[in-house]
């Protein structure tokens, strides 16, 4: 196993990598909506929120080497499901012509009292 790190994502909250590098796959940890700075939730509504988190993701995926074109699977957890037609709104125009696998689930909490986490697994280029 192989950590990944970015610089313009935020720091892990806990004792966990970014993102994992192993086999042919990379494994990223979950995302909610911190700030890469400072470290704390953004302000704003639900979409504000679903882009930071889609650009931690994406500051993640840079940082191995490859974009979202390579996501194959997410998971996003929302604590309100009423909010999700704005997430996938945001989701679509983050993936654009990429539609990776996804499942969604309400969680009753999120860490750090988010509002949306995705998690996600990409598919490597094989090392040369």
């Amino acid at each position: 196993m192989e950590p990944i790190y970015s610089q313009h994502a935020p720091e892990p909250i806990g004792p966990y990598s970014q993102a994992v590098r192993c086999g042919g796959l990379l494994i990223l940890s979950g995302q909610i909506p911190l700030d890469p700075v400072s470290g704390k939730l953004v302000a704003g509504d639900i979409r504000i929120q679903t882009r930071r988190v889609l650009e931690n993701i994406g500051a993640v995926l840079v940082a191995a080497g490859i974009t979202p074109a390579q996501v194959v699977k997410t998971t996003v957890y929302m604590a309100d499901l009423a909010e999700f037609p704005v997430v996938n709104e945001v989701y679509a125009e983050f993936f654009g012509q990429n539609r990776p696998a996804r499942s969604t689930i309400q969680a009753a909490a999120l860490p750090a009292g988010a509002r949306l986490e995705i998690d996600a697994i990409a598919a490597l280029p094989a090392r040369e």
